[in-house]
């Protein structure tokens, strides 16, 4: 299994930015979805999480800003009114099922956000 992010780049404090990580490889179902992220000299922390339901939640930093949803196999995070505060390496991760009764957690390679004037 492969977890394919992109979307990052250097925007201006209010913008926006859609990231997306593309799921691939033997896959029988997609239980769980993450978007981390890890700031320069700081632990990586939990941004936003998506149950195969479609449920969501949302760290505090983040919420009434940033959107996660899924579309088949890519988990999208749509982040609105970016602050400086957002920049960050933004990480995927999902909890897949290979087959029916095996699973792993996986993590995509990162995608570099810098919100600067």
């Amino acid at each position: 299994v492969q977890l394919q992010a992109f979307g990052g780049g250097l925007v201006q404090p209010g913008g926006s930015l859609r990231l997306s990580c593309a799921i691939s490889g033997s896959i029988f179902s997609i239980n769980a979805a993450d978007w981390y992220r890890q700031a320069p000299g700081k632990q990586r922390v939990l941004v936003a999480h998506i149950t195969n339901g479609g449920s969501t939640t949302y760290a505090d930093f983040v919420k009434g800003r940033f959107t996660i949803s899924r579309d088949g196999n890519t988990v999208y995070l749509q982040m609105n009114s970016l602050k400086p505060e957002d920049t960050a390496v933004y990480y995927c991760n999902a909890v897949v099922l290979t087959t029916m009764f095996r699973s792993g957690n996986y993590w995509g390679q990162g995608t570099e956000v810098t919100v600067s004037s």
